[in-house]
């Protein structure tokens, strides 16, 4: 099966807004065992949407379009679609009252162009936008002979945003893709999730041992990441979950203490989890971090059951008057040491009452760095109840932001092997 995606958005060219589409829709069809045969993106104009979309449909089974369905004049994509195969747009009255309450439950006027989302092409299906007005379309196109062998593929039309695109695709495409184009054989796929082990280590380990696996049909990968590593087991046939279930048992038997979750599952979902389960809290001491430690810990739901509160001390003079770091280590060792570290991770718990507490000071860069504490050294530190405060040392020599997600990646990581420890 051919499946070909197309972004529109002459913005996503530019560079002013991300492109998120591509990996997010490829891996959530590729877990439900339909593989991206191609992707590209153009810009907002009608002869490069059409096209774009005419020789998409020429070669694939299913064409998957983003953006293009709002109310702005450049949101021309369900216009010149629907001329270019000769569906004449209808008013369809439910979404019509869907936009209208969506406008008064927000208590905002409502713009008589936002109707225009309203129209849609003959014989098309529409899928149902819960979280904004533009719904997403689905319709089977007639092509010539000269093109195509399947003669009418299906073209799908989902909206630009992400956060209407990902649950319209959740709820109503891959329901629709899975009846229109089901599978011949059932198709299985688990993710594990791993951290502190580079790429090339968990292949050597793992590969011998999987291999057998792999012969009865086991698709083996690796997705490697700053600081951690995904292994994907996937395959075909009623046979492959027991497969799998035998390939994430070697896995686990071999690298299990690098393994945080599955599939979707993050690492600090993963620390908080353990929390809840141990009804246990935590507190954070940032540095060089800047809140974004606190950050992923609270963008977990049921967060607020374990997580106490943080102290954003960048200065020396807050590190000593909110967490009573000693003016005296910071002279002798510096704000980015084992000792001050530890400091941290002790005044946060001291002071929130937490079972635990993580702290982390470094220097992100580009400037500030000297041969003994070169950009991309961080400490990170851990205080917990019933245990010796602990505090190591890493180094991260990317650019802010990548150091910055590497370090709050590590201390999680930290909290959790502990928490394991203790298990």
């Amino acid at each position: 099966m051919q499946i070909e995606l197309i972004n529109t958005g002459s913005e996503l060219l530019l560079g002013r807004v991300l492109n998120t589409h591509q990996q997010w829709l490829g891996k959530k069809l590729a877990d439900t065992g339909y593989i991206l045969s191609r992707q590209v993106t153009v810009p907002d104009t009608a002869e490069s949407i059409c096209d774009a979309v005419q020789a998409a449909l020429s070669r694939s089974d299913l064409v998957i379009t983003t953006g293009g369905l709002g109310p702005t004049s450049d949101d021309i994509t369900r216009e010149r679609i629907a001329a270019q195969f000769s569906k004449p747009l209808q008013k369809d009255e439910a979404i019509a009252e869907h936009i209208a309450r969506f406008f008064s439950q927000r208590k905002r006027p409502m713009p008589k162009s936002v109707l225009v989302q309203a129209q849609v092409p003959e014989g098309a299906l529409v899928f149902n936008n819960e979280y904004g007005t533009a719904p997403g379309l689905a319709m089977t196109v007639s092509l010539s002979k000269s093109f195509i062998s399947n003669l009418q593929p299906w073209l799908v039309m989902l909206p630009g945003p992400p956060r209407e695109l990902r649950p319209m695709v959740e709820t109503h495409m891959l329901p629709f893709i899975r009846q229109e184009f089901p599978l011949k054989e059932e198709f299985h796929c688990c993710t594990l999730r791993s951290m502190g082990i580079g790429e090339s280590m968990v292949e050597d380990r793992l590969l011998d041992r999987i291999r057998p696996l792999m012969e009865q049909g086991l698709d083996l990968g690796f997705c490697a990441r700053t600081g951690q590593v995904d292994i994907r087991l996937c395959g075909h046939g009623s046979e492959m979950p027991a497969i799998i279930d035998k390939a994430e048992s070697l896995i686990r038997s071999e690298i299990g203490k690098y393994i945080y979750g599955t599939n979707d599952d993050s690492i600090e979902k993963s620390v908080v989890d353990k929390l809840i389960a141990k009804d246990q809290t935590i507190a954070v001491a940032e540095s060089c971090t800047g809140g974004f430690l606190g950050h992923h810990i609270t963008s977990i739901p049921g967060a607020s059951r374990v997580f106490l509160g943080g102290f954003l001390t960048y200065s020396n003079e807050l590190k000593e008057k909110m967490l009573g770091v000693q003016s005296e280590t910071l002279a002798k060792n510096g704000a980015v040491s084992e000792k001050v570290a530890i400091e941290m991770a002790e005044g946060a718990r001291l002071n929130s009452n937490a079972d635990h507490a993580l702290s982390v000071t470094g220097i992100a860069g580009p400037g500030g760095g000297t041969k003994d504490k070169p950009v991309g050294t961080v400490w990170l530190g851990l205080a917990s109840i019933g245990h010796k405060p602990i505090a190591i040392q890493k180094y991260h020599p990317y650019d802010r932001e990548t150091f910055k997600k590497a370090t709050v990646n590590q201390a999680l990581e930290l909290i959790r092997r502990r928490l394991v420890k203790n298990e």
